[in-house]
């Protein structure tokens, strides 16, 4: 009934999904993701187109830079000495008219001196001018018409001049300084200053030609400052068109369904990519939904159990109580009309034994023996259900010491069967001193009970630390255990041999398990013995002693590679136990401790010896140590 809750969601889920399919006819086939391109085709093709103008712009930005630096190289390095040059030829030419005047002054051939070196020098500035003016036309072309007309003019003033000068006098010589020389001279300077104008104008030019090319890179940079802050503006506007809009309309439903509503469709929008998302997601809410179902069909499942379980743990207590009032009126009320049947019949064994026939006497004899293991039977059950129940708390227990209060109360029964009991160097751990008393007293007292009939008795406890617990070890030489019984023995009343062999309760084995087990052990029996019987159990380690195994283990890895510093003896507590229990009878340090054991597996002892008062053989002292 719990489920049915559970399969309805479900089959309303399942409805509810099929008519949203239905209403959304376009949703689900998968081809409608690949209509349109995809967001990261889209930023591709942005980016593409972006970087197409960008590196457009920036090839020409570079050709205009170059003719930039072309053009002011020109300035720099053409245009401007060349107007130097023309200035240069001008005075060139000044100083040879200032020669030959001079010279046809004075008729000293000194005077002569400024004039070949105006030649010279106007020579020299003609061809510095000419190799500046190979891209000039208009300059170079200036140049010769100067060149030719300087050439005219010594060639029919200056030369006439010194020749006549030299040879009739200054007076004839002066004479050929006409005014017709002195226009032909003017001439050459209007020629030069044609040059010169010619300079400046392509000088100029070049800055014109530099200011244009520098405005154009203004404007190439102003152009892709321009495509960046577009592309920019486009790419955010896409994003928030492409990315962020259908991100946070799928975000708000993922919201709507982690509030709760796993009813709700979640739709995408935007490139194909988010539609997979977003399709994506839905299944996976469709899926948590189903999950989610079948979690409130188990969650109802659950709480009918835990109802049960709840009226389970109340009857339990119930019983419990129940329990508690049994085991208060078998210690109380039951005990009381017992030990009176078992006094009078023991009073009519002793008063009236022989005075009867032999069959009354055996009738007697049945009643007191009945009596007695009526008696033994409900202290060893007092015993077992008290087990945990009364507890003194956990201290730090030394075996050592129990295992001496275990040779005391044990010492009876080891005298009459001649029993040798020995234990090796035994730990510390943490535990119930009364209850691990009764657990080692039950194993030693099991031990010399089941002996051999031909052979003394010899029971040797041990224990050895693996991991992070102690094994101890029971081993004794008596008719050992058949592997087929070894998990029967520690179930209460179990017995493997008639009450006239072995006499005995059959639950003092129990009460071990239940002790062990009580201390977060476990106990089993070593099926592997060639004689006697050897039952193991184990008990938490402390961690103390943990931890000094470990160092002992780490010592004794250093000595065995050489390491001389470290302690070839090293020892944890109890090691000089083997793996292995120790032969039975001897002690650690090779002596024996005679301690005679006499308590039984299921709290009882074994046969009173001959002599012994009647009743001796109860669980009563084992049944005032537990708890």
């Amino acid at each position: 009934m719990a489920g049915r809750p559970g399969r309805a969601d479900q089959r309303g889920a399942a409805r509810r999904r099929r008519r949203h399919a239905a209403g959304h006819p376009g949703r689900w086939p998968v081809n409608t993701y690949r209509r349109g391109w995809t967001l990261r085709r889209r930023v591709l093709a942005l980016l593409a187109v972006v970087g197409v103008l960008l590196v457009g712009l920036a090839v020409a930005e570079a050709v205009v830079a170059a003719k930039n630096r072309a053009y002011t190289d020109a300035l720099l390095t053409r245009t401007g000495p060349l107007r130097v040059q023309g200035q240069e030829m001008l005075n060139a030419l000044l100083d040879q008219e200032t020669g030959i005047r001079g010279y046809a002054v004075s008729g000293n051939r000194a005077d002569l001196a400024p004039y070949e070196q105006g030649v010279q020098q106007e020579r020299d500035v003609a061809a510095t001018i000419a190799d500046l003016s190979r891209d000039y036309p208009a300059i170079a072309g200036a140049l010769r018409t100067a060149q030719q007309q300087a050439d005219d003019w010594r060639r029919t003033v200056a030369e006439p001049v010194i020749t006549t000068t030299a040879s009739s006098g200054t007076a004839a010589g002066q004479a050929l300084i006409t005014a017709q020389a002195r226009q032909q001279f003017d001439e050459i300077r209007a020629s030069v200053g044609d040059l010169q104008t010619a300079i400046l104008t392509e000088r100029e030019k070049g800055a014109r030609d530099i200011e244009r090319t520098g405005n154009m890179l203004v404007m190439l940079l102003i152009v892709a400052a321009v495509v960046v802050v577009l592309a920019g503006t486009l790419m955010l506007l896409s994003l928030e068109r492409m990315v962020i809009r259908p991100l946070t309309g799928l975000a708000q439903q993922v919201r709507e369904v982690a509030a709760g509503d796993y009813q709700h469709h979640i739709a995408g929008s935007g490139p194909p990519e988010f539609l997979r998302l977003a399709d994506d997601v839905d299944v996976m809410r469709q899926k948590i939904a189903k999950d989610l179902a079948e979690v409130r069909a188990a969650r109802e499942n659950i709480e009918w159990v835990n109802s049960q379980l709840q009226k389970q743990a109340e009857e339990l207590t119930r019983s419990n109580r129940d329990l508690e009032q049994f085991a208060y009126v078998a210690s109380h009320d039951l005990q009381e009309p017992l030990r009176k049947v078992a006094s009078f019949c023991q009073l009519l064994q002793r008063r009236y034994a022989g005075q009867l026939d032999e069959r009354a006497d055996q009738y007697i004899a049945f009643a007191v023996d009945g009596a007695q293991r009526m008696q033994r039977l409900i202290n060893d059950l007092l015993a077992f259900s008290r087990i945990g129940r009364l507890t003194t708390g956990f201290v730090d227990v030394d075996l050592n010491k129990v295992m001496g209060d275990v040779a005391s109360q044990t010492e009876p029964g080891r005298q009459y069967a001649d029993a040798e009991l020995t234990w090796g160097e035994l730990p510390v751990i943490r535990g119930e001193e009364p209850l691990l008393t009764n657990l080692l007293v039950n194993l030693v007292s099991n031990s010399v009970k089941f002996r051999r009939p031909d052979v003394a008795p010899k029971v040797r406890v041990s224990a050895r630390l693996v991991g992070d617990e102690w094994e101890i070890t029971c081993q004794d030489n008596g008719i050992g255990i058949e592997a087929e019984f070894a998990d029967k023995i520690f179930v209460i009343f179990q017995r493997l041999h008639a009450k006239d062999a072995y006499p005995g309760t059959g639950i003092g084995l129990a009460i071990v398990k239940k002790i062990v087990e009580y201390h977060g052990g476990r106990v089993w029996v070593d099926t592997d013995q060639a004689e006697g019987t050897a039952i193991r159990f184990t008990l938490p380690a402390r961690p103390e002693d943990v931890e000094a195994a470990k160092a002992a283990a780490e010592a004794d890895a250093a000595a065995a590679a050489g390491d001389t510093d470290a302690p070839a003896n090293a020892e944890s507590p109890a090691a000089t136990d083997d793996a292995a229990p120790d032969p039975v009878g001897e002690t650690a340090d090779g002596a024996v401790r005679p301690t005679p054991v006499g308590r039984q597996p299921d709290g009882t002892q074994d046969e009173d010896p001959p002599g012994g008062p009647p009743g001796h053989g109860t669980t009563g002292g084992t049944k005032e140590r537990v708890g």
